[in-house]
C-alpha cells in the first residue's frame, strides 16, 4: 500500500504542473456573468489573462493545488489499490466501485481545496498588479474563510464535490482498466508507454465528461460571494437559475479548456504511477531473489499493477 501512496505523490505533482493553466481558463468561463462576460471563449480566455495578467495569472492558485492534489492522489490510488485487494477479484465493476470509494474519501482534501482555488482563480481578475488583494495565498484565504464562516465556510460545494468525485472517480478507474486491457499494455512491448499515455488520457476525458455539469454548479457556489454578493442559497437555487438565465449550455461552460487539460494532466498521472509501481515492484522482486544471478523478469502490465488502477 506504500508503494500505491507513493506513486500517487509523484503523479500527482507532476499532474499539476502540466494542468493548471487549463483550469484557471475552465473556472473563470464557468463562473463568470453571463449579462457582461469578459470572454467569448476558451483561447480569447487565454490570451485575455496572458495579456492583461501575464502568464502568472495562468498559474493563480496553483498553490492550493500543488499542496493538495499531491495528497489527493496519494490516498485516491493508496485507498484504490487497498480497495481492490480487499474485492479481491480485478473485474470492471470492482475498478468502478474502488475508484469511486477512493474518489468519496478524498472529497475531504478536494473541497477545501478547490475552494481556496477557486477563489484565488478569481481575485485580480483582468488586472496585472491586483489593486486589493484579499488574500495572500491558498492557506490564507482558507483561514480567512474559517474566521468569517467557520467549518462550514471551507467545506462550501461539499455536497457537489462528493457528486462529482465519487462516480467520476469510478469512471476513471473503469476507463483505464478497459483501455489498458484492450490495448494489451505489456511491459516488454515497445509501445507501452505511448499506450499508458493514451490509456490515462482518454480516462480523464471519459470522467470529465460524465459529471461536468455537476463541476460548473460546484464552481459557482464555491466563487458565489466572491465580491460581498451572494446569488444562490443553495445547490438547487443556482441550478435553476443558471438554467433560466443561459440555458442547458451553461453545463458546457469551459469543457473545452477541461477535455484539453484532462488529456496531459491524466496521461501524466496514470502513466507516470503504473510505470513507478513496475519497477519499484520489479526493485522488491530483486531484492528477494538477491541470491539468483538474474532478477525476476517483468510480469504482464495486468498482472503487476492488479492492485492498484489495473
Amino acid at each position: 500500500m506504500a508503494l500505491d501512496f507513493a506513486a500517487g505523490c509523484v503523479g500527482g505533482a507532476a499532474g499539476v504542473l502540466v494542468g493548471h493553466p487549463f483550469d484557471t481558463v475552465k473556472v473563470r468561463l464557468q463562473v463568470q456573468n453571463v449579462d457582461k462576460p469578459l470572454y467569448r471563449g476558451t483561447f480569447h480566455c487565454f490570451q485575455s489573462i496572458i495579456r492583461q495578467e501575464s502568464m502568472l495569472g495562468l498559474y493563480k492558485g496553483i498553490g492550493s493545488p500543488m499542496m493538495g492534489l499531491t495528497f489527493i492522489n496519494a490516498i485516491v490510488f493508496g485507498v484504490q489499490g487497498n480497495a481492490m485487494r480487499h474485492l479481491g477479484r480485478d473485474t470492471p465493476l470492482n475498478q468502478f466501485l474502488a475508484g469511486a470509494a477512493a474518489g468519496a474519501i478524498q472529497c475531504v482534501i478536494c473541497c477545501p481545496m478547490e475552494l481556496a482555488k477557486t477563489r484565488m482563480q478569481m481575485q485580480g481578475t483582468g488586472e496585472k498588479k491586483s489593486k486589493r488583494k484579499v488574500y495572500k495565498n491558498s492557506l490564507d484565504c482558507l483561514v480567512r474563510i474559517y474566521n468569517k464562516e467557520g467549518f462550514r465556510g471551507i467545506n462550501r460545494g461539499m455536497v457537489t464535490t462528493l457528486l462529482r468525485e465519487t462516480p467520476g472517480f469510478g469512471v476513471y478507474f473503469l476507463a483505464y482498466d478497459v483501455l489498458t486491457r484492450s490495448l494489451g499494455c505489456e511491459p516488454e512491448d515497445p509501445y507501452m508507454i505511448p499506450k499508458l499515455l493514451f490509456a490515462g488520457g482518454m480516462s480523464g476525458i471519459a470522467s470529465w465528461l460524465s459529471t461536468y455539469p455537476v463541476d460548473v454548479i460546484k464552481s459557482r457556489l464555491q466563487a458565489d460571494g466572491v465580491g460581498g454578493v451572494n446569488r444562490y442559497s443553495g445547490i438547487m437555487d443556482c441550478v435553476r437559475q443558471s438554467l433560466r438565465k443561459e440555458g442547458w449550455r451553461v453545463f458546457t461552460r469551459g469543457l473545452t479548456s477541461t477535455l484539453l487539460r484532462a488529456f496531459p494532466v491524466n496521461a501524466t498521472t496514470f502513466a507516470t504511477v503504473t510505470l513507478f509501481l513496475m519497477y519499484m515492484r520489479q526493485g522488491e522482486e530483486c531484492s528477494i531473489q538477491n541470491s539468483e544471478p538474474q532478477c525476476v523478469q517483468l510480469q504482464p502490465l495486468q498482472q503487476q499493477t492488479q492492485p492498484t488502477s489495473m
